[in-house]
């Protein structure tokens, strides 16, 4: 995984967002916090893992993989606006249910929320690299869906989306 070309292309459409917005000088993290809590459940809904009244399966792969790179977009922005990059490392394997992976996720969001700490971020990306393993993805289907989303955002925003 490039992380660097991601938060590069992060940053650029973070700078084209908040300047043609005129948000240059707003504190912009919790609403970027709420964004990616929003795209965490949207993907918890994609998945379906916690809907136990429901035999509907999961949105294809391709559906998935699009509202995890939704949220990987808000997890770098929120890395830049505090300054912190995550780099990639060997991750212990943890086994949980999905539905509890999500939950983890929740909860290290939470606490990064309230720090704003290297700690506390690495742990969220972790977490969330872990949901992104669950699901089957591998860093070269990340990288590409991301890229792909970025492309789709900054068309978005030629057509004042």
């Amino acid at each position: 995984m490039n992380w660097p070309l991601l938060y590069d292309m992060q940053r650029m459409l973070d700078e084209r967002i908040e300047t043609e917005h005129g948000l240059m000088h707003e504190d912009l993290f919790n609403r970027k916090m709420l964004a990616f809590l929003v795209e965490l459940g949207e993907l918890a809904n994609e998945t379906r893992c916690f809907k136990f009244w429901s035999v509907k399966p999961s949105a294809p792969a391709e559906r998935v993989l699009e509202e995890y790179v939704d949220g990987l977009h808000f997890l770098l922005s929120l890395g830049l606006d505090c300054g912190l990059f995550y780099e990639s490392r060997e991750l212990p394997a943890v086994e949980r249910p999905l539905v509890e992976q999500f939950l983890a996720i929740f909860r290290a969001a939470e606490r990064f929320g309230e720090t704003r700490a290297r700690g506390e971020y690495d742990a969220l990306f972790a977490e969330y690299w872990r949901l992104g393993v669950a699901l089957g993805f591998s860093s070269d289907d990340i990288e590409a869906a991301y890229r792909r989303k970025n492309e789709v955002n900054h068309k978005r925003q030629n057509e004042r989306y």
